[in-house]
């Protein structure tokens, strides 16, 4: 079974938070995809990577997340959260996922 990367969970949840939220005007369910989507990479990132790497991950996606505010009043919404997913989930890939295709190949 094809697993989905930790990298594409984390870029989603940041993404589809923000998406969420803005299309349906409820902030609440964009935190909860948000949070649903930080809960399942943390918890790959911490199978895959181990406890230390997986903490450093979380706080940078809570850092993505607070981030993207400010930086959005500089380049707007969607440059913002896509340039802060995307920040995410290269480093998602380079300290958890990278090892999965490594140990594949």
């Amino acid at each position: 079974m094809t697993r989905i990367p930790s990298a594409v969970v984390a870029a989603g949840g940041l993404i589809g938070g923000y998406g969420a939220a803005r299309w349906t005007g409820k902030r609440q369910l964009g935190g909860a995809v948000l949070a649903a989507a930080g809960a399942a990479a943390a918890q790959q990132w911490r199978r895959r990577a181990g406890g230390p790497a997986a903490g450093a991950l979380t706080a940078a996606y809570l850092a993505a997340f607070a981030g993207s505010h400010p930086l959005a009043k500089k380049v707007g919404a969607w440059p913002s959260v896509l340039g802060v997913a995307g920040a995410v989930a290269l480093a998602s890939w380079a300290v958890a996922d990278r090892r999965r295709a490594d140990a594949d190949a």
